[in-house]
């Protein structure tokens, strides 16, 4: 048997690993000197509440999870005779993976019939969402796990996310965003247009003036390098933001039509603890990155 993993920064949810048969890897933040696990510590994600708590000043922080946490996770399926398929977010992004490899070897060490698959998603959020969808579709129709990595080697570039931030404090203290160092776009109203590179690894493309204005240059990059609009969605993760999806669906449908596939997500906590409330991005199926 074949067990699939995600995990909460791709912005899955307990109910949905439930629907689909999937096991989830909550990712931790912090604030206040607790550390919250998402879909542990609570059943439902009121993001409303969280970018609100972000909006009065909090500012979490993530971390890694220890070395017991991913053993807990792993070991009862090798135990039970099950392999591990994990779709993840970007291995680039966080040493966590460092700690989780080392773990599975220790553990196919001592289950050394058990096989472990794990697909990088080089993103996070919505992209992984997206890219994780179409894997466990190979999934439920019984692709083994070493088809859906072959897969994953061609189709995890063609899915391409932009975004925009809204208040750069959240980047800055975190320093996750290249080429961001100098912008103070959140004082004159300036927007900076974030993408997952090829690497796995947020880059700044530069900044543009106003939310509208954001908007329309991630709808032109959509147009530019979009693939396959009726074949896969195209998703719209926010940050507490549907003032802002609702302008972009309408955006996305004047300009591809009213039967465009549109999916909404709403960006999980802990990648929402390096991005702040009010930003918005879009995933689609791409020529590239």
């Amino acid at each position: 048997m074949l067990t699939f993993f995600t995990d909460t920064d791709l912005d899955f949810s307990r109910k949905e690993a439930e629907e689909n048969g999937f096991k989830l890897i909550s990712m931790p933040y912090s604030y206040d000197g607790k550390t919250i696990y998402p879909y542990v510590d609570f059943d439902e994600f009121d993001g409303h509440a969280f970018y609100d708590m972000l909006r009065n000043g909090v500012l979490p922080t993530t971390s890694a999870i220890s070395e017991v946490e991913y053993r807990n996770y792993f070991e009862p399926e090798f135990a039970a005779g099950n392999d591990i398929l994990y779709v993840h977010f970007s291995a680039a992004m966080t040493v966590t993976f460092d700690v989780m490899n080392k773990v599975v070897a220790e553990l196919k060490a001592k289950y050394p019939e058990r096989k472990f698959y794990d697909i990088d998603v080089k993103g996070i959020t919505v992209i992984g969402y997206a890219i994780t969808n179409e894997a466990l579709k190979l999934y439920k129709a019984g692709k083994t796990a070493e088809e859906i990595v072959e897969w994953s080697k061609t189709e995890v570039d063609h899915f391409a996310m932009y975004f925009f931030a809204d208040d750069l404090k959240f980047f800055r203290r975190s320093g996750r965003v290249s080429g961001l160092a100098a912008t103070m776009g959140g004082l004159i109203g300036l927007r900076p247009i974030i993408h997952m590179s090829s690497e796995g690894k947020m880059v700044s493309l530069g900044t543009v003036k106003g939310r509208i204005k954001a908007m329309e240059r991630l709808i032109n990059t959509v147009e530019e390098i979009g693939s396959d609009f009726k074949k896969y969605p195209i998703y719209i993760g926010h940050l507490d933001a549907m003032d802002l999806v609702n302008q972009f669906s309408d955006l996305l449908k004047q300009r591809f039509g009213n039967d465009l596939d549109i999916k909404v997500v709403e960006v999980n906590p802990t990648a929402g603890s390096h991005c702040g409330p009010n930003g918005l991005g879009v995933c689609f199926h791409a020529l590239h990155r």
